[in-house]
């Protein structure tokens, strides 16, 4: 049986991450990656999301790319996972183990740390099509 609880999902993510070729895995490694079951109303309302199942991930930070040693960060840059749409996901799909749906928002996410765009990820990624 998949555990599902949210010690499982960290593990999951942990794995994708330890998985990231050399430059990126030194990159990601300062990178907080938090597990909650639901993204909260101001991530929702500052994304223009009405339903939070449409939210499986969030990167909370300023992308590598845009980063400048000079500037402060009061805050980690932090990778978020929401488990109860990535869990209505899998069952939704049902054709893809729930390792791989929560490693591949995962990585979606860091891709936003090392400074891709939705778009950019798009060119190469056709997970959701």
């Amino acid at each position: 049986m998949t555990k599902t609880d949210a010690a499982a999902f960290h593990a999951m993510a942990r794995a994708a991450i330890e998985s990231f070729p050399a430059p990126f895995a030194k990159a990601a490694a300062e990178v907080l990656v938090r597990v909650e079951d639901w993204p909260d109303d101001a991530m929702l309302d500052e994304l223009g999301i009405d339903d939070p199942l449409d939210l499986t991930g969030l990167y909370d930070g300023v992308p590598m790319t845009h980063k400048s040693f000079a500037d402060p960060a009061p805050y980690p840059d932090t990778v978020w996972l929401f488990r109860k749409p990535i869990l209505a996901e899998w069952r939704d799909r049902g054709d893809v183990d729930l390792s791989e749906l929560v490693a591949h928002v995962t990585v979606h996410e860091f891709a936003h740390h090392f400074g891709w765009s939705d778009d950019d990820i798009a060119t190469i990624d056709r997970w959701w099509e």
